[in-house]
């Protein structure tokens, strides 16, 4: 585990403590990792699985392009190919 030390703002700080209340965390530190580890989630870039990598190469070979109305229809689409 890294240690550091940090210089916050009290309205980050009422953050923390509403935080570190709110999923019962033992100390501030905990609050942090949990709001970094969330929020990281949704900045960061999900890896793409290989089977889905696969399936659109399969769709570019094939040259078999569609246009379609929704995303649903689009991955309705590719789960058939799958089958």
């Amino acid at each position: 585990m890294v240690q550091a030390m940090i210089q916050i703002s009290k309205n980050t700080n009422q953050i923390l403590n509403i935080v570190k209340a709110k999923f019962n965390l033992k100390d501030k530190s905990q609050a942090i990792e949990k709001v970094v580890l969330d929020y990281g989630e949704e900045i960061l870039e999900p890896e793409l699985k290989p089977e889905f990598i696969q399936k659109i190469q399969d769709i570019e070979k094939r040259n078999d392009f569609k246009d379609f109305n929704s995303l649903d229809e689009l991955r309705t689409d590719i789960e058939k190919i799958g089958e």
